[in-house]
């Protein structure tokens, strides 16, 4: 049995990220939390007042409490157990859902956030391995369909009473780009968010320098990473099949679980990392091009502008998208 957190990849970024100079007159601001079922982190470099990061806090508190699929007084929570009935929702849940309904069309439901029903049959935290019931896996399969998900005006429905939303593949991008919108808003301009690994830049180092962040190395528990990229004001979103597993019979079982058959997805990579300016992107890209796979995946990201892709392969290759920055 394992159960492999991403806490070391937190922890390796802030080592990298300690030699970004220390302020004159004033300390850089932290703050760490666990929040989004993760461990969190925001640093701000610039010499601001405590009430921005007061700011940063709030917000993360409140879209733990509006995005969570197991708050009862969560917008998610409300509409799957609307029983198919309309919800009023925030601005915040409209954008959100709009913007993962986005990535299941252009993914042809490859990504898909109405995967909810078959999310709760998995456990990837207790630490136990159980395994789901079969005939609860296909029961589940048949209710996985965005098309069910209906936006209207400031309410959500699903036409599907049995369908059941999960935004977890794109939520914690989607909260990084508002902190990060927030930060410029209140006149930062160089600062860290680090949501579990998915990574966002605000500006550069204070030094004018790049942002150095590392890659892990697949199922090392060290946090020695296995590369590392270089980023100023961009996000690095890394979908890996070691951050949540438990093993059975000598089998890993992990949390990017395919649509189609409702198991973890199967095929030749360990981890998809995406580096784009979008958080909530780079966060949706790396689980599409995971369970696309490398040849599928890499060809999905050539075709794309302003993308670049690491692929780790399960020979712990490194693979490179074409466009990809070598310094």
């Amino acid at each position: 049995m394992k159960y492999k957190k991403i806490t070391a990849l937190l922890c390796f970024a802030a080592l990298l990220l300690s030699g970004c100079g220390a302020l004159v007159g004033k300390e850089p601001l932290s703050y760490t939390d666990t929040l989004f079922d993760t461990t969190i982190s925001i640093q701000i470099f610039d010499p601001v007042e405590e009430t921005v990061m007061d700011g940063c806090k709030e917000l993360c508190n409140r879209y733990d409490k509006l995005f969570s699929k197991n708050n009862e007084n969560s917008d998610i929570y409300k509409i799957n157990h609307a029983g198919g009935a309309a919800v009023e929702v925030s601005e915040d849940t409209i954008a959100l859902i709009k913007k993962g309904l986005y990535y299941c069309e252009i993914s042809e439901g490859l990504f898909d956030i109405s995967i909810g029903s078959l999310t709760k049959l998995w456990d990837f935290k207790s630490g136990t391995s159980f395994l789901p019931d079969p005939e609860a896996i296909l029961k589940g399969i048949a209710h996985v369909n965005y098309k069910n998900i209906i936006i209207e005006e400031h309410t959500v429905r699903l036409t599907d009473p049995y369908a059941s939303i999960d935004v977890g593949g794109i939520a914690k991008g989607y909260i990084a780009d508002c902190i990060k919108d927030y930060l410029k808003e209140n006149s930062v301009k160089h600062a860290m968010i680090n949501l579990g690994g998915n990574v966002l830049t605000l500006g550069t180092k204070t030094d004018g320098s790049k942002f150095n962040i590392g890659i892990q190395k697949p199922f090392d528990d060290t946090g020695v990473p296995l590369t590392s990229v270089k980023v100023a004001d961009q996000s690095v979103v890394t979908s890996g099949i070691y951050q949540r597993y438990f093993e059975r019979n000598g089998k890993i079982y992990h949390h990017i679980l395919d649509p189609d058959t409702g198991y973890p997805c199967e095929n030749d990579l360990y981890s998809v990392t995406i580096i784009t300016d979008s958080s909530a992107t780079a966060d949706a890209l790396s689980t599409i091009c995971f369970l696309m796979g490398y040849e599928r995946g890499m060809k999905f990201i050539n075709d794309l502008d302003d993308v670049d892709a690491l692929f780790i392969t399960n020979d712990y290759q490194i693979h490179y998208s074409d466009h990809f920055p070598k310094e």
